[in-house]
Parts: structure tokens; sequence; C-alpha cells
């Protein structure tokens, strides 16, 4: 047998693939940049308000009791009991046969 002159190459490289990004993706990447920039709005921005965790903290109990209260208020509508007389029950049924 004879011994082989060519060295083999496995299919898989053990470098790691580089990743070329072409000249449109930076493009498109670009194009997106720009678009955000033109929605935000410069004098809003200035206008935000940054609250404190305790106001943050408050303003978020408000939230959840207002949400308890309607879904309170849709559960409780029309749902108002109404007490019937009652039956005499029957303990024994022979006495109930007899009666």
């Amino acid at each position: 047998m004879k011994a082989r002159t060519s060295v083999r190459y496995s299919q898989y490289s053990m470098q790691a693939p580089s990743v070329a990004t072409t000249d449109s993706a930076h493009a498109e990447i670009s194009n997106i940049g720009t678009g955000l920039e033109r929605m935000e709005n410069k004098a809003l921005t200035k206008q935000r308000v940054e609250l404190s965790e305790a106001k943050t903290a408050h303003m978020s109990k408000l939230a959840l009791g207002a949400k308890l209260e309607r879904a309170l208020d849709r559960r409780m509508t029309s749902q108002d009991a109404v007490m019937r007389p009652r039956k005499a029950s029957v303990l024994n049924e022979k006495t109930a046969v007899q009666a």
C-alpha cells in the first residue's frame, strides 16, 4: 500500500467562520437608526418625568386598587341574593310517605 502524499483536510474548519456583512445590510441598519431618531420627539423627551421609587410604588398600588375595584364591580353586578323560604327538610322518608 502506498502512503498518501497529499494531506486531506476535514470539510469542517477549525477556524471561526468569518461573517462578512454586506453593504446593503449596513445601509438597512443605518436607515432604521435614522428613522428611529426622526420618530423621537426631542421636546417631549425633555418633558418626561422620572419618578422616584416611592412614587412609582404608590402609583402601582393605586393602579392595582383601581383594577380591583373594576373587577369587583363587574363581578357583583346583578348578583343580588334573593332569600326564599326553605321547604321543610325530610329527615325520615317513612314519615314523609305517611303524611
